[in-house]
């Protein structure tokens, strides 16, 4: 179990160094440690299985947890039409293998449906592009329910009919209404339940891991007593707690337990259970990969072929879908590994199906960097034109009210000091808000003692916003947790910005369990400013501002940004990071300490000066007066370019967007933390307004990769 441990720990971060999906690198590992390798690490044994089998089954419970029903919603012809088209091209294709090869009815058909199934692993990239509100990536995401529940449906029919019975139209009918009844009820009745019961008992997290666990048993429990497949429980009770637990701090948590040991176990064990000698040895396995990968991306491009001419897709977007729907990760792996347990897969078509998985994995992100690089973003839709445009030209019919939660000395004067700057320039008022922690007597002294250390907190701050010249009015409260009494108290007092100092994000305390800072950017209404000053705010005069997608939460940086470079008479610079797609560009030896290579060919002149003239755009919808420099470099690393440019600058403004599991179930790392522990100028986090503080789609860092 060491050695099982140290390769889920080193095996996704060196494999995300070197920017290839880190399930290459565990099912790789597998293979090195497992019998086709050094055997140190035996398939057979017990506690390898059991976590593997939680893995599986986590696997498939996040496949249905991070189903964007809206987007469905929004795109359901389209979705339904792509995904039908996907189904039903992968199940002919399974078909004419099965008479190659000579599979019986149910193998055939129980491949083609797990090579309907994909997961858009390259979903980040299109997130880093800015590019994820574009109706062929839209349709793309919503068509994975389609192909998900078409895979796990076909399942169920091959496991619970005889083999060669499949197509008797007899059987189906016995079968089919009875798994088609299990899934609704499952779906609907979990989704009525939860909502019911959250109505009833509050919104509370331990309620809320409790609903989950029970669901997922219940599911799985009622699919093995009526002869289902429990994955298909396990799948359909992610489906069902999506809408009743939604986004927040219980569905981080429960997705990050999974990304980070269950499910990497999973792929591991994949890896130890792949005969590679029996793979190699074989011609007629090599020709069985070679005919379903070819089948594959022809199957998956004339689906694609076919809704471009449907909908008048242009060519770009059109390989982009192709591409996104080519790796066969998720779903494909769970319904592989257990039609290999029940027998109906052999192991000849186990192990090319692995094979499979692993190329699509590392092709399908580099064919999606080529065609949707070259996609047109959209500047900004035209409900933000009209929203910023009110706000700007009225913003006196609204109150600009800062709470300022203030607990540790050594941070609030500073952030007293930025709360009154951007106040005096909003002619708005600052909320100072102390918290006292809530005791079951309210005469008890500890109470007592945390109410008298909040009131000379809250007297430090009032005088403190007098003598910079802001109105001022402290709000002392009484609460058991502070995360909600922060949020509570902005909603009461209508405040427009929260302002709070920096805290601890990372680490595995507060992964699991969460912190103030966390809880407030989930649940809070308005925007939060998280903040860690180095120095007085009143001595800024250079504010960088790194973007990579053009966003809301990119918007309200560079807004917020401006507004606080006004009051300080600051200059802001827009920096925009290209990275180049046809070679890495290097960094040039002979360039200074401080200065960033931008152009060293006339392709590199091209791209910026198009991303430049884009970004103009985009920042023309602002109407700012003083509007922000452009600074457009290209350089092969996000994070390192930023920590260059930032050595010229006294502040840098990062937009907040929520840190997600990837669509292959493993955690992203998160491009600001790490840039966090190495800037040593001042940084802001700045959460856009919003219940739910998150970006405008799943699956995606603060800047990218």
């Amino acid at each position: 179990m060491a050695i099982l441990l140290l390769v889920i720990l080193v095996v996704p971060i060196l494999f995300d160094r070197l920017k290839l999906p880190a399930l290459v690198g565990l099912v790789g590992a597998g293979v090195v440690l497992g019998p086709s390798g050094w055997n140190l690490l035996p398939s057979s044994l017990p506690m390898i299985n059991l976590v593997s089998d939680i893995g599986l089954a986590y696997l498939m419970f996040i496949a249905g947890l991070e189903v964007d029903f809206q987007l469905f919603r929004n795109q359901k012809i389209p979705a339904l039409i792509f995904g039908g088209i996907t189904v039903s091209l992968s199940l002919l294709l399974g078909i004419l293998l099965g008479e190659i090869f000579n599979w019986t009815e149910n193998t055939s058909i129980l491949i083609g449906a797990l090579l309907a199934a994909y997961s858009p692993l390259a979903y980040p990239i299109i997130s880093r592009l800015g590019i994820v509100n574009n109706p062929s990536v839209n349709v793309t995401m919503a068509a994975t329910l389609i192909t998900n529940i078409s895979a796990l449906l076909i399942l169920s029919i091959s496991i619970v009919i005889p083999n060669a019975q499949f197509i008797d139209l007899t059987q189906l009918m016995i079968i089919l209404p009875r798994i088609i009844i299990y899934m609704t009820v499952i779906v609907v009745g979990i989704d009525w339940v939860g909502k019911e019961f959250f109505r009833r008992f509050g919104d509370n997290e331990s309620y809320k891991f409790l609903f989950v666990l029970c669901s997922v048993f219940f599911a799985a429990v009622v699919a093995q007593w009526m002869g289902i497949e429990k994955i298909v429980g396990v799948f359909l009770a992610g489906l069902a707690v999506n809408d009743a637990v939604e986004d927040g701090p219980v569905k981080e948590k429960l997705l990050f337990i999974g990304s980070v040991l269950f499910i990497p176990v999973f792929f591991v064990h994949l890896g130890l259970v792949l005969n590679l000698s029996e793979f190699i040895d074989s011609n007629s396995t090599i020709k069985l990969l070679i005919f379903m990968l070819l089948g594959l991306i022809i199957c998956k491009f004339i689906t694609a072929f076919f809704i471009k001419i449907l909908y008048q897709y242009n060519w770009q977007e059109t390989l982009t879908m192709w591409s996104l729907s080519m790796p066969v990760v998720g779903t494909t792996l769970a319904v592989t590994l257990v039609g290999y347990r029940s027998g109906l897969l052999s192991s000849a078509v186990f192990n090319n199906i692995i094979i499979l998985t692993l190329i699509t994995s590392l092709f399908s992100p580099w064919l999606t960097s080529r065609f949707a690089g070259k996609l047109t973003c959209a500047v900004v839709n035209q409900s933000e034109k009209i929203n910023l445009s009110r706000n700007e030209q009225h913003p006196e019919q609204q109150d600009f009210n800062i709470l300022v939660p203030v607990y540790n000395p050594q941070t609030q004067q500073n952030l007293i000091e930025m709360a009154a700057l951007l106040a005096r320039q909003a002619e708005g008022k600052i909320v100072p808000l102390a918290i006292a922690h809530a005791t079951a007597q309210m005469h008890n002294y500890r109470l007592e003692k945390a109410c008298d250390r909040s009131e000379r907190l809250l007297a430090k701050a009032t005088t403190q916003c007098q003598s910079l010249g802001a109105t001022v009015a402290p709000l002392l409260r009484i609460d058991d947790a502070f995360a909600p009494a922060i949020s509570r108290a902005a909603r009461e007092q209508k405040a427009s910005l929260i302002i709070m100092g920096w805290g601890k994000r990372h680490g595995l305390r507060a992964r699991l369990f969460g912190n103030v800072i966390d809880n407030v950017l989930w649940s809070s209404h308005c925007s939060v400013v998280v903040a860690r000053l180095v120095e007085s705010p009143s001595r800024i005069q250079r504010i960088l501002v790194p973007i990579e997608n053009l966003t809301t939460p990119s918007f309200e940086a560079v807004k917020f940004a401006q507004i606080l470079a006004n009051a300080n008479q600051a200059q802001v610079t827009l920096l925009n990071v290209c990275i180049s797609e046809i070679g890495r560009l290097k960094t040039d030896k002979q360039t200074t300490e401080n200065q960033l290579p931008t152009r060293n060919s006339s392709s590199n002149s091209s791209q910026i000066e198009a991303r430049h003239e884009h970004l103009h755009q985009w920042l023309s919808q602002l109407n700012l007066p003083n509007p922000p420099e452009i600074q457009i470099i290209i350089h092969e690393n996000v994070g390192q370019a930023i920590l260059q440019a930032a050595r010229l600058y006294d502040l840098v403004v990062f937009p907040y967007i929520r840190n997600h599991t990837s669509p292959g179930g493993l955690a992203n790392h998160d491009v600001t933390t790490q840039l966090a522990r190495q800037l040593t100028c001042s940084i802001i986090i700045l959460k856009e307004s919003g219940g739910r503080g998150a970006g405008p789609a799943p699956n995606q860092d603060s800047l990218g990769r």
